[in-house]
């Protein structure tokens, strides 16, 4: 999910979040320090926005969504190195059996 970087509250827990960054630095990625769960990242394509863990959202789950597409995460197309563009690894989807 995405959200704008003035768009997200967080509610509780920001003591306990760690956050890194590696290749260009752009990117800065968020966890929690003691379970290690992946919370949200500034995101490297855009700057301006945040990539958010929907787990991690009051009142939203991973389940909610249908179809939840999986990009491979080797490729990303701002690198100028690679020739190869982000590609679709598959697909996560939740079919409900009852």
């Amino acid at each position: 999910m995405s959200a704008d970087l003035g768009g997200v509250d967080i509610l509780s827990g920001d003591e306990a979040l760690s956050m890194y960054t590696f290749n260009t630095g752009t990117a800065k990625h968020f966890f929690c320090s003691k379970c290690g769960i992946y919370t949200h990242h500034q995101r490297r394509s855009n700057p301006n926005q945040f990539g958010v863990n929907v787990a991690c959202l009051s009142g939203l789950s991973p389940f909610d969504f249908e179809d939840v597409v999986v990009y491979d995460g080797g490729n990303h197309p701002e690198d100028a190195y690679s020739s190869a563009k982000a590609r679709v690894a598959g697909h996560l989807k939740f079919i409900r059996t009852s």
